[in-house]
């Protein structure tokens, strides 16, 4: 199907926010037009987000304060999707220790589970821009003494207005090493956030896209997902990562700058 057909198709869109509407606090160009596009031609969509810093209710304030209006029912985050896998295996009440920040604890607790400091059953983590030495061996020791180990996501970066900064990823990286467990991810490139995605806006795959910056994690949970791909090149990836992958996206533009210019062209409004 070529670029045009699969425009013309689309009824939803999953979208990843860190460099594809932004990059730390700098809105990127197109992202106010795109959000209204959609609005106007009637096409679903929800911001679903490997990062698990923010509540839902916070990154609605983030984006309005870059005059981008969205409702937190079409915010979806990683901390709601891990916070929902636990709930899965472990009963109200566990007792969970966190490495991260409101988002995961917020989730967390709204799921009934306990935030402890010491003998957790489960340790999850994700990225916190606070985080030190002493929080990480804590976490490292109680997944030593068989705490299950379950991360939000594994970016290893993500994009800011300083560049390219590092990410939840690395964080796990750092407890894998320490405690010699590999984490459980529960984020993109799984297809649990697009499949509630997907429940959230009554919609079908084959006229859905994943729209996103990083081949790894947003294009290939969209493939596996069954869903058609847009690359945005306006995040972390390149070129020469692009052309040296094995990931390759359905579509690619530099920006959703020139995606609501194409699409626009394709259907009007």
């Amino acid at each position: 199907m070529n670029r045009d057909n699969i425009l013309r198709c689309l009824r939803n869109l999953v979208i990843d926010m860190d460099g594809v509407l932004y990059r730390g606090d700098e809105v990127i160009a197109g992202t106010r037009e795109l959000i209204d596009f959609l609005r106007q031609q009637g096409i679903g969509f929800v911001l679903a987000t490997n990062n698990a810093t923010r509540t839902p209710q916070q990154f609605v304030d983030k984006l309005a304060g870059m005059a981008v209006q969205v409702h937190t029912q079409e915010v979806l985050t990683s901390s709601l999707a891990t916070a929902s896998y636990l709930a899965g295996i472990a009963p109200p009440g566990t007792d969970v220790f966190v490495v991260g920040m409101d988002g995961l604890r917020t989730a967390l607790e709204e799921a009934g589970f306990r935030l402890v400091e010491d003998g957790a059953e489960f340790v999850v983590a994700g990225m916190d821009f606070t985080i030190c030495y002493d929080r990480l061996a804590q976490a490292s020791l109680q997944i030593r003494a068989g705490a299950r180990f379950i991360g939000t996501n594994p970016d290893i970066t993500f994009p800011s207005e300083r560049g390219i900064l590092p990410g939840a990823g690395s964080l796990l990286a750092f407890l894998e090493a320490a405690s010699g467990v590999r984490p459980i991810i529960v984020g993109k490139p799984g297809t649990a956030m697009l499949e509630q995605a997907l429940v959230r806006m009554e919609a079908q795959p084959a006229t859905t896209a994943m729209l996103g910056d990083r081949l790894e994690t947003d294009i290939l949970a969209g493939q596996r997902a069954g869903l058609h791909t847009i690359l945005v090149m306006s995040g972390v990836t390149d070129e020469v990562i692009l052309s040296g992958s094995e990931i390759q996206p359905d579509l690619v533009f530099d920006d959703v700058a020139h995606l609501y210019s194409a699409w626009k062209g394709v259907v009007g409004g």
